[in-house]
């Protein structure tokens, strides 16, 4: 479809992936990012085989290499004592890469966000352009940007997060988030601050009632620590559209009392200022609106148990851009629901596991723990399906023709 003008609507990991993808293809595309600086919030991010191997066929493996790490185990805790529920390695002998056929990373959101802008075409990407209204005109969409800007595009991509802007217009107003009534602080520590911590170098979990806590490695040489300190509460946040509150070490510390000194040491290296609200989004009924269609979290916000919204919106964005670029006489409308039939399916599954694993990580001591603990030692094969997943399978071709097929 290299003849349409695609403006891509946020200039996160999604927008920017999509943008590499149809380049790579020979389509051209614009991104309009918010902000005035591409400076991604956040901490860490896990990049798993189902995201690697699309971002590998990218051109993108070695800055992933120089600027992730490899977690070598995934281990789940007590987050009282700090006793190994299960613990499954990754690095040895390459486990994980044999098993799915690419790497699992740990890297900052910043460096990543980094290596995609840096593979962008220059000139493809327009800061300072927060997204007051769409409207149509005629066959294309108008892009009206705080900025006094407007733009005329044939296809929009909204990419632009939980709080789509574009997922607005889509659905007349109608709010599709969901606050999982967990919140949470983050941070990023120095490895050599957390010398209470058995294996530095793996992924872990710690569990306990009405929390957990999560960790990896993050940047090269495992120099550093991300870290996710969910807890219950509050039952209402307090702020309609937003995901920070306020927040102090204190009460991140607080919240954590008589856990293990481990996790103490790590909340305590950081001087929290914000508490990160846990939001997901409920399944909605369709992607796309005329010639406008959704990516990543804008369609299908995760609360992040699995570590999978970066990879899914990956996943979104190389499906999209081959439907895109796939030869013969499809219409922009046959490519656009056949992307909905392929990732929808798929992105709803994973935001379903998701929310389950919210409530398993959270389980107080009982007789649920049993089978809590017999869930964790199948975890690899009960979430084969999201690891092994190839976006790029025949199945794209297929779907396309059967598009075309109906009309």
């Amino acid at each position: 479809m290299p003849e349409n003008r695609i403006a891509i609507v946020g200039g996160g990991i999604g927008g920017l992936t999509l943008a590499i993808a149809l380049q790579q293809r020979g389509i051209a595309a614009d991104v309009y990012e918010r902000s005035d600086v591409l400076d991604e919030v956040g901490a860490g991010v896990a990049l798993w085989s189902n995201a690697t191997r699309l971002l590998h066929r990218l051109g993108l493996a070695a800055p992933l290499a120089e600027y992730g790490s490899e977690p070598t185990e995934v281990i789940f805790r007590s987050g009282l004592s700090a006793e190994r529920i299960v613990g499954f390695p990754l690095t040895e002998g390459g486990w994980y890469r044999r098993q799915f056929g690419a790497p699992y990373y740990g890297i900052h959101r910043q460096a990543l966000q980094k290596i995609l802008a840096e593979a962008v075409q220059p000139g493809t990407i327009h800061l300072g352009h927060r997204l007051d209204r769409l409207e149509r005109a005629g066959r294309t969409t108008l892009l009206h940007f705080g900025n006094g800007a407007t733009v005329e595009a044939d296809l929009v991509v909204g990419a632009d997060g939980i709080w789509s802007k574009v997922r607005t217009w889509m659905t007349d107003g109608l709010d599709h988030t969901m606050y999982s009534r967990t919140s949470g602080f983050r941070g990023v520590v120095p490895i050599e601050a957390c010398s209470l911590l058995p294996d530095p170098t793996a992924t872990q979990f710690w569990l306990g009632a009405d929390k957990h806590f999560l960790h990896f490695p993050i940047g090269p040489d495992y120099r550093y620590a991300t870290f996710l300190a969910a807890v219950e509460g509050p039952t209402i946040w307090p702020t309609p559209r937003g995901v920070r509150i306020p927040g102090t070490t204190e009460e991140a510390v607080d919240a954590f009392h008589g856990w293990h000194p481990a996790v103490l040491q790590m909340i305590e290296a950081v001087d929290h200022t914000d508490r990160w609200a846990l939001f997901g989004l409920g399944p909605l009924p369709s992607w796309v609106r005329d010639n406008v269609v959704l990516l990543g979290d804008a369609a299908h916000g995760l609360v992040p148990h699995h570590g999978q919204g970066a990879n899914q919106c990956v996943e979104d964005a190389v499906v999209l851009a081959d439907l895109l670029a796939a030869s013969g006489p499809a219409t922009l409308a046959d490519r656009l629901g056949a992307y909905c039939r392929i990732r929808m399916d798929r992105a709803q599954r994973v935001q379903k596991i998701s929310w389950v694993s919210n409530r398993l990580f959270h389980l107080p001591d009982g007789p649920e723990i049993p089978l809590r603990d017999a869930t964790l030692r199948d975890l690899y094969q009960n979430v084969r399906w999201i690891h092994e997943y190839d976006a790029q399978a025949p199945h794209l071709e297929q779907e396309l023709a059967a598009s075309t097929a109906e009309h």
